[in-house]
């Protein structure tokens, strides 16, 4: 996929076949994420469960016109308790996705990982940004950039390993994954391309499948297919990344804000490695984006492949 209008597309295409996915809002009661969500609900891709404050939830929905009146309201004015309710819907497949509304990050991550209620898999949770820019012919995956501070090469591993499904639900059949560094070869003083190195091997070797894994790649070598023949760097990634490994959360955040401050990329962010996608919307993210996002974790809940 090129875009974000065919990714809404695509959902809109899984719903008319499936129905639409039912979202489990975790403490509504939030202007922007009810605008998110009537957004969604008006693109037909989404029906929510809005757990919190029913009273709040209402006024609220009266302000910004949103028509809830045939959508479940479970009244919750405990925030802990609301994230329990929203996860174990979906832990017990009563709904396809979480999503965050007025509660910390802390909060509904714990909820997330309860052993008895919770949507633990047993790999890692990680942060998947995915952009289209201008400047590039294709969406693309960027993770970690807010989840997983810095890990080792088995860690990246299961990052990687998580954003599979999700560049493969946009289109990818193989998705090229590029290791990302400060540069292109193998520098023992430097971690990141001892991680890259590992990585290729463990691909190699087999642990992981449905996947290329390519690196040590400075970004442009992965963005360009200029950069990389004028340095001499060859691989299928090359010029053509689908996925965006980078090295530890400070490079992925800067990445990110800049691609979405300095570029105006048009982006969307999802939480991978739970038994259901999960949207945590941030307050700074654009209306525009949380939509993206809704979408991209319907695609993602809906998508069938591998």
């Amino acid at each position: 996929m090129k875009n974000f209008d065919e990714i809404i597309k695509c959902s809109q295409e899984y719903a008319k076949d499936s129905g639409p996915q039912k979202i489990a809002v975790a403490f509504a009661q939030n202007k922007d994420v009810l605008k998110a969500i009537k957004a969604a609900v008006n693109e037909k891709i989404c029906v929510p469960v809005l757990i919190g404050d029913r009273k709040k939830i209402v006024s609220i929905s009266e302000e910004i016109d949103f028509d809830i009146d045939n959508f479940e309201i479970i009244d919750e004015k405990d925030g802990t308790k609301a994230c329990k309710k929203a996860v174990s819907l979906v832990s017990r497949g009563k709904a396809d996705i979480l999503m965050k509304g007025l509660i910390d990050t802390s909060i509904i991550l714990k909820a997330v990982l309860n052993k008895e209620i919770g949507l633990r898999t047993g790999n890692v949770l990680s942060h998947a940004a995915v952009f289209s820019v201008g400047t590039y012919h294709k969406i693309f995956v960027v993770t970690d950039a807010a989840m997983n501070i810095a890990p080792n090469a088995d860690g990246k591993r299961q990052i990687i390993e998580n954003a599979i499904k999700l560049s493969k639900s946009l289109g990818a059949n193989v998705p090229k994954v590029a290791v990302i560094c400060a540069k292109e070869k193998v520098d023992p003083k430097m971690q990141s391309t001892l991680d890259a190195q590992e990585l290729v091997r463990m691909r190699a070797e087999g642990r992981m499948a449905g996947c290329i894994v390519e690196g040590p790649y400075a970004l442009d070598n992965a963005m360009s297919k200029e950069a990389a023949e004028l340095k001499g760097v060859k691989g299928e990634a090359a010029g053509d990344a689908d996925i965006l490994l980078m090295p530890n959360i400070e490079a992925g955040n800067v990445f990110y804000k800049s691609l979405t401050y300095l570029a105006n990329a048009d982006n969307a962010g999802i939480i991978l490695g739970a038994k259901a996608p999960i949207v945590l919307t941030s307050r700074a993210d654009s209306e525009k984006a949380k939509l993206n996002s809704i979408a991209l974790a319907v695609l993602l809940s809906s998508y069938k492949g591998e």
